[in-house]
């Protein structure tokens, strides 16, 4: 596979995506949480369309984040923003066509803002460990808010070393390797203030979608808690859950994703 970049309309960033697949099978679009990127996924085992077999798969890092360009506007990185962002390269890679999405966390919240934008598009959503939402939204937004200012004073570097030593979720690899967020410095703050002020949109809207949904939670995360995918489960009719609490059991979320994805209509 080869990078390929994308300039986004009227605001001069590039984002960066590659496509793997054979022609002709079901389209799938990948995207990855904040701080995060393709690479990142891929160092710490959540490349969560791994397992999926004769489909065109998409995936990008998102502006700001990995091979992509950022800018300093926090606007740019909310919910909201992003799912434009994904129409763009949708429109340049998917044309006319019905994808099926896999995000997780800020992926997941993309996902989930664009399809209530444009349900027509989308033929299946894995919403993989949704963060903080609605409810449980606000004190999140404190934590970014105080991570942003924490980068402008120290780096990222710095702030990656504050976190190598924080709990992690029981289902999370504890041998997995320590990768520093992938967002320049430059943008990593604007970042984290872009998340702190972007929310999903009303669970009337949310509830209004009706493809296929698969969440996919895990325990003990309180920036990705149960309780948002159990919110999510209650206004999503379609939607099952599988919730997590041991490595092995996130190992294999990659082919519950694929037999998901191939038992879907198809797009």
């Amino acid at each position: 596979m080869t990078d390929k970049k994308i300039r986004l309309p009227g605001s001069g960033v590039e984002i960066a995506y590659d496509l793997r697949g054979p022609a002709g099978g079901p389209a799938v679009v990948q995207l990855h949480g904040l701080t995060s990127s393709r690479a990142r996924d891929r160092a710490f085992a959540l490349d969560l369309g791994s397992a999926l077999t004769g489909a065109r798969v998409l995936r990008f890092d998102a502006r700001g984040h990995g091979a992509s360009t950022g800018t300093r506007e926090p606007c740019d990185y909310t919910w909201n923003a992003l799912a434009e962002d994904l129409f763009a390269l949708l429109d340049e890679v998917f044309p006319g066509e019905r994808v099926h999405g896999i995000g997780q966390s800020m992926g997941t919240a993309t996902l989930i803002t664009a399809a209530t934008m444009d349900p027509a598009r989308f033929a299946s959503l894995t919403l993989g460990i949704p963060p903080t939402i609605w409810d449980t939204r606000a004190a999140q937004s404190e934590n970014y808010r105080e991570a942003a200012d924490f980068v402008e004073r120290l780096g990222r570097e710095a702030f990656g070393e504050r976190e190598r030593g924080a709990p992690q979720p029981p289902a999370v690899d504890p041998n997995r390797p320590f990768v520093l967020p992938d967002v320049r410095d430059e943008w990593l703050p604007s970042a984290f203030r872009g998340a702190a002020a972007t929310d999903l949109p009303p669970a009337d809207d949310v509830a209004q979608l009706t493809m296929p949904a698969l969440l996919l939670s895990w325990i003990d995360d309180p920036a990705h808690p149960e309780s948002s995918a159990r919110a999510l489960r209650r206004v999503l009719s379609s939607a099952a859950l599988e919730v997590a609490s041991t490595p092995a059991e996130v190992n294999a979320w990659p082919a519950t994703i694929a037999e998901f994805i191939a038992s879907a209509p198809r797009a």
